[in-house]
């Protein structure tokens, strides 16, 4: 059982992390916004930005 808490704690800190990221890509411009871009392919590398209608 201790894997299995091991493996949920994990996963629910990787989808703070991503919450937090995402926030702050939807403010950030220019260079900023690469570098969050990357930070978040590096945890989520299938991740795309939606489209913005």
């Amino acid at each position: 059982m201790v894997e299995r808490r091991v493996e949920l704690t994990r996963r629910y800190q990787r989808k703070k992390k991503l919450r937090k990221l995402k926030n702050k890509l939807a403010k950030a411009q220019g260079p900023d916004r690469e570098k969050l871009l990357g930070k978040i392919h590096i945890i989520s590398p299938f991740w795309a930005e939606p489209v913005k209608a």
